[in-house]
């Protein structure tokens, strides 16, 4: 049966997140036309397992090697045939229906491609997270002491936003995104293998409507700075950093 809403999670040894946030998500959806998805990049510790046993509901695929963020989301992206399909990160958590929500804000406004909701730490502070295309300021300047004040540009967080607000940049940690147009953009550029392929899908989605950040309805997101804290994730970030630089100069 063809879905209405699809969604995917893609997970490398998240046993200690994915079971709430599959529970969050399964118990917040219970009045939609969904179906959840789980790409696996070949965990070596007990998430697959915990998946199979307790969401016989959800669809699982099992890689045999880990292919990163981007990919792993393709292997789901090219199966579904919904008219609308939910990234989301396996830290995310729901207290309501935002994706319902989500849902019927796109179906009232079809000049709308792609969406993201406020995004929350845990203790229910707002999660400033990018919504322009980077650039060295405020990737990179944006770290330093005295350039702080490029980080609040980023992120638009020295912005008041109250209303639905046209952006440059969904999150990669949970957006909603038009199915078709989705594929029309053949998903994420393979070439990512994790950081800066949400900036570069949603710059090729812009091309076909408008991506809006909606402060009126909100997720919860258990942060982690990976790229800050060992130096293979400082790599990888600094390697995707100048493969986004290279294509959009």
């Amino acid at each position: 049966m063809k879905e209405k809403i699809s969604g995917s999670i893609v997970t490398y040894n998240n046993e200690k997140t994915i079971c709430q946030c599959v529970r969050s998500i399964l118990e917040h959806t219970k009045d939609c036309q969904f179906q959840l998805y789980i790409y696996d990049n070949c965990s070596t510790d007990r998430t697959v397992e915990l998946l199979t046993r307790d969401f016989p509901q959800v669809k699982v695929i099992r890689g045999e090697k880990n292919i990163g963020f981007g990919q792993g989301h393709n292997q789901i992206i090219c199966r579904v045939r919904s008219k609308y399909h939910a990234v989301i990160n396996p830290d995310i958590y729901f207290k309501s229906n935002v994706i319902g929500k989500m849902v019927d804000y796109m179906e009232k406004n079809p000049q709308v491609v792609q969406m993201t909701p406020e995004i929350r730490n845990l203790d229910g502070t707002i999660q400033y997270l990018p919504k322009i295309d980077p650039d060295i300021r405020y990737v990179i300047f944006s770290k330093l002491a005295p350039f702080k004040h490029y980080r609040q540009i980023y992120t638009m967080a020295n912005v008041n936003i109250e209303q639905p607000t046209v952006v440059q940049s969904c999150t990669g940690c949970f957006s909603m995104v038009r199915t078709s147009v989705l594929k029309k953009v053949h998903g994420y550029d393979h070439r990512f293998f994790m950081y800066f392929e949400d900036a570069d899908l949603s710059r090729r989605l812009r091309e076909y409507g408008e991506l809006i950040y909606h402060p009126g309805m909100h997720v919860y997101h258990a942060w982690k700075r990976d790229n800050t804290r060992s130096l293979k994730g400082a790599c990888i970030f600094l390697t995707s950093m100048l493969k986004y630089y290279r294509k959009w100069r």
